[in-house]
């Protein structure tokens, strides 16, 4: 018989990272209110964050099976606040929320736990009105905040909390949870987990998703298709409209959904006219619904570019014939054309380039704007000859 299954076994590839949060669960001793989760995108720090949370409220300190375990890895726990916003920032108010919650003593569990999955998208005014609750929670109460490191959270924050920090796990690993988990081919598997750049929700997606996979195999074609301006123009639009479309499909039933739940509790009928007094707070919800979408469109944009980055990458690796694993391993007799036709100062350039997209994008330059230059520089510049 294999070894009993536990709310830590999702959490890929980081045994002696998650040491002193299982340390913590066994050892009240070793127990700190204010925790703070990082780790690169798709390291598991929310799945980390979670566990710790089921852990902390399972007699046998994460079993994976019991009421308490299912329960706050289902997001239903009483005395568990999971917060992950879909949003570009963290609004004050909803901080506020928490605080207000997090003060109240757990109703039936061992401990309140406060996780945040995004920490980094809030802004210093709003992480000044958390660090009081930070700095001195209710006995009961733990703080588990995540973030991609250290730096994205505000100084005052992060010195109030003990860091655990994920790495990238391991492609095997990934792959390997793929095959038992889910039930993923072996070979679809590493070529998922290699894909995802070790990324374990995106590694999921394609594995399961063909339609994703071949989403993917469009973007990366990108790196040859491109051959002048008009190109360059046109490929810029292209994913502009992808990423639009992406966000359309992905919220737009949910935003209908919401608007009628809204309707109904302000006691508005379907199709009649909505009263002066109560439009402050339709208003209000589309506001989030377009934030909403916003963050989603610039997901999708920076998962292009981050996809783009791994074929060039490659195809550095082939023209400087480093001893490493290819990412894209589906896409290798594309890669080896590239590096034989292109020379390592223009993978270089066209690297440089995705980077600076990357950049304008999180600093809020209009997509379009961002990508057109973008696709200018990826256009080749040098012929290798051979």
């Amino acid at each position: 018989m294999g070894d009993a299954v536990t709310v830590w076994d999702e959490v890929v590839g980081q045994s002696p990272q998650i040491g002193p949060l299982r340390a913590a669960v066994d050892d009240p001793g070793s127990m700190t209110h204010a925790w703070l989760v990082t780790g690169p995108p798709g390291s598991g720090r929310s799945y980390a964050a979670r566990a710790f949370a089921a852990a902390l409220q399972c007699d046998r300190g994460g079993c994976g099976e019991c009421r308490e375990c299912t329960t706050v890895l289902a997001g239903t726990h009483a005395d568990v606040t999971l917060v992950a916003t879909e949003k570009v920032t963290i609004a004050i108010q909803e901080v506020r929320d928490l605080i207000s919650r997090a003060a109240s003593a757990p109703s039936g569990g061992r401990w309140r736990v406060m996780v945040v999955e995004d920490a980094d998208r809030m802004t210093e005014r709003t992480s000044n009105v958390l660090l009081k609750s930070i700095e001195e929670p209710p006995p009961r109460t733990v703080w588990v905040l995540c973030a991609p490191s250290p730096q994205d959270v505000a100084v005052t924050i992060r010195s109030r909390c003990r860091i655990v920090g994920l790495r990238t796990p391991d492609p095997v690993d990934v792959a390997r949870l793929l095959v038992e988990r889910d039930g993923v081919e072996p070979e679809l598997a590493r070529e998922c987990a290699l894909a995802a750049q070790s990324h374990i929700g995106v590694a999921r997606r394609l594995a399961r998703d063909p339609a994703a996979r071949a989403r993917r195999d469009q973007v990366l074609a990108l790196a040859t298709e491109i051959r002048g301006v008009g190109d360059a123009v046109l490929a810029a639009a292209d994913l502009v409209e992808v990423a639009d479309d992406d966000a359309r499909a992905a919220t737009e039933e949910r935003d209908a959904l919401e608007r009628a739940q809204l309707m109904t509790t302000l006691g508005v009928e379907d199709g009649s006219r909505m009263p002066p007094a109560l439009r402050a707070q339709l208003r209000q919800l589309e506001e989030d619904q377009k934030r909403r979408a916003t963050r989603h469109k610039r997901d999708v944009l920076d998962r292009a570019i981050t996809d783009l980055m791994s074929l060039y990458r490659d195809v550095a690796v082939a023209q400087t014939g480093a001893a490493v694993d290819l990412v894209n391993v589906a896409h290798e007799g594309h890669v080896r054309e590239l590096a034989t036709r292109t020379a390592l100062a223009d993978t270089m350039r066209c690297l440089d380039a995705l980077g600076t997209a990357r950049e304008r994008l999180a600093g809020n330059v209009a997509p379009l704007l961002a990508l057109e230059a973008m696709a200018l520089d990826l256009r080749p510049r040098t012929a290798v000859r051979r």
